[in-house]
């Protein structure tokens, strides 16, 4: 299905989901690209009770490159590890793809500090709402944004907002990696 909206859309396109195998269950990542290839990511960095649930991430993230540039996967509580991002940015990604189920309140501002010291573009889709589960609730931070290489954010969400944003950038901006003086 995503494969076939990628292609139909001619866009690329990255969904978080479960992925059931004989394993067990992880929370993964998954790019499809409009020439029908998909790529997938399994978390590595699980928070709180997903380690009750999910199991670790068995690679690095991954950089695909798309017609939309080279997209790097991190998932969710992956943020909180500044080394994640940094392998994707010695990978070569120019945008990471971050969808997220965020409960904290922190990663959007801290996705400032990861394309900064990156100096690249990031795309955090992040859940809204509130989920009562196993007798815990959980309420999702929203505030889905895109952040520009030099941490400024360029479009966001607010917390309780269904949200579709749409910006133009270069991303041959991300290939420059030198720090700019006044």
């Amino acid at each position: 299905t995503l494969k076939k909206l990628s292609k139909k859309l001619k866009m690329t396109l990255v969904i978080g989901y479960p992925e059931y195998t004989t394993r067990g269950v992880y929370n993964s990542a998954m790019l499809a690209t409009p020439d029908g290839k998909l790529h997938n990511y399994r978390k590595l960095h699980l928070f709180s009770r997903e380690k009750e649930l999910f199991t670790p991430g068995d690679a690095e993230p991954p950089v695909i490159q798309t017609p939309a540039g080279r997209v790097g996967l991190m998932i969710c509580f992956d943020w909180f590890f500044p080394e994640t991002a940094r392998i994707l940015a010695v990978k070569g990604a120019q945008i990471i793809a971050h969808p997220s189920n965020l409960v904290l309140q922190w990663c959007q501002r801290a996705m400032f500090c990861r394309c900064l010291e990156n100096a690249v573009f990031a795309v955090t889709a992040n859940r809204i709402g509130t989920e009562t589960r196993a007798g815990r609730k959980l309420r999702f931070t929203g505030a889905s944004q895109v952040v520009d290489t030099k941490g400024e954010v360029l479009t966001k969400a607010t917390e309780a907002e269904e949200f579709v944003g749409l910006i133009d950038v270069n991303v041959k901006d991300a290939d420059d990696k030198q720090i700019a003086t006044l």
